[in-house]
């Protein structure tokens, strides 16, 4: 494949943004080479600035559950945008939204939205601060939460990618209050808690890593968090931003059958437009201003566009009983058949898989946090990542992210894609 204009584009981004790119991993510095500079998106599909079409992985990061330019998403943005783009003012559809997915996730009762990911995270602690009235955070090595400075004391993904977990900018003052466990590590959380005793306003965890890799979490894990923050008396939160509406409707609280105190969401409820949310219950959430003292506030929250996005794609979610069940399928399917080849060519590899999010490591040994994930032959990746994009295939440019499977893709492209994976396995 050529990839000439994207190479000039990219050129001449260099010169006007930082690095070329408004999201590090973008970058490529992970993988070596050039980004892909796209124009457009359908279904399974993205297509470049070089006229070349490839089956997507990445889906935006998660929120393509449905395939790109899903019509009712599209049909939602395109009216909202008529009758005005934005107006820092209450309108009915935040209601609407709001309603609908608090009816899909348990163990809520109210919802904030936000603008982001990382303002859902940032919100969510200084939530759970206020609340407990204690300081200090619990936070696991390779999990990320965005790049609000409580979160950059060591991150998985792009931090990595740029081999800087503890970023410059980040105070000594901010770093202290910042704790950090070891995933699926319950004695490493007990040890913390035992350590600073009454100081811990929060756990916050992905309750699936998704910035190491797919890290599902081992049995008994996510009830041990339960069962400490019961003890010490501090908030669980669930970053479910990647999880939430993609792994089930209730995402990964209804998979596990264990309730977080917050649940920070975004990509998928807000249909690939940019938006985040944070949800609790009455208690929690009535300490939110206006109602109570901790302040959190955005121009552009709730805003049109985004919530009639999210509003359209989180019905087509709900009414789909069967969504779920074909993604998991679907993942199953291609991770059989990239075991069958890996193996086949004697490449040592671990492949995680939960629902429709799943990841290769080039690696013999089980990946189970970042430790591990980190041990994986990250060469051998990027050779992978070079030749599958050769193939047409494009997976995320970094070992430490997961793949995310869209209902777009036919069998035919997951046959086609474990076909690129053949090919790539006899240069690795």
């Amino acid at each position: 494949m050529k990839y000439q204009r994207s190479s000039k584009l990219f050129n001449e981004a260099s010169e006007v943004i930082p690095g070329g790119v408004n999201s590090p991993v973008r970058a490529f510095k992970a993988v070596g080479g050039t980004p892909i500079f796209v124009d457009k998106a359908k279904g399974a599909y993205l297509y470049d600035v070089d006229g070349n079409r490839l089956i997507d992985y990445i889906n935006s990061w998660g929120p393509m559950i449905l395939g790109h330019a899903f019509p009712p998403v599209i049909n939602a943005v395109v009216e909202k945008a008529k009758l005005g783009t934005s107006f820092g003012m209450p309108t009915e559809i935040e209601t609407q939204i709001a309603e609908l997915a608090i009816s899909m996730v348990p163990n809520i009762d109210q919802i904030r939205f936000v603008n982001s990911g990382t303002e859902a995270c940032m919100s969510a602690v200084r939530l759970a601060r206020g609340f407990s009235a204690k300081e200090k955070i619990i936070k696991f090595a390779g999990c990320y939460h965005g790049h609000s400075d409580s979160f950059l004391i060591q991150a998985g993904s792009g931090a990595v990618t740029f081999g800087s977990p503890n970023s410059p900018g980040v105070t000594k003052g901010t770093a202290k209050d910042t704790l950090l466990a070891t995933y699926n590590n319950l004695d490493s959380v007990a040890k913390l808690f035992e350590a600073n005793p009454s100081q811990i306003a929060c756990v916050i965890v992905e309750p699936v890593a998704g910035n190491m890799g797919c890290i599902p979490p081992q049995p008994g894990f996510l009830e041990g968090l339960r069962d400490l923050c019961d003890t010490h008396q501090s908030i669980l939160v669930f970053d479910e931003v990647m999880t939430g509406f993609r792994l089930a409707k209730g995402g990964v609280q209804e998979l596990s059958g264990v309730n977080a105190d917050i649940i920070c969401f975004g990509k998928v409820i807000g249909g690939g437009l940019p938006v985040g949310a944070f949800a609790a219950r009455h208690e929690i959430m009535s300490y939110l201003a206006p109602l109570g003292p901790v302040y959190q506030a955005g121009t552009l929250s709730g805003n049109p566009l985004a919530m009639a996005a999210g509003f359209a794609m989180l019905k087509a979610l709900d009414s789909d009983k069967q969504l779920f069940d074909r993604l998991a399928k679907k993942t199953a399917y291609l991770h059989k058949g990239i075991v069958r080849v890996l193996s086949a060519h004697q490449i040592e590899h671990t492949i995680n898989r939960i629902g429709s999010m799943i990841s290769v490591h080039f690696s013999k040994i089980p990946v189970l946090d970042f430790e591990t994930a980190s041990l994986a032959n990250n060469e051998r990746f990027k050779n992978f990542f070079h030749g599958m994009l050769a193939e047409g295939i494009y997976i995320a440019p970094s070992a430490y992210e997961t793949w995310f499977i869209t209902d777009a893709l036919t069998y035919k492209d997951l046959d086609y894609t474990i076909t690129a994976v053949e090919k790539v396995a006899k240069t690795l």
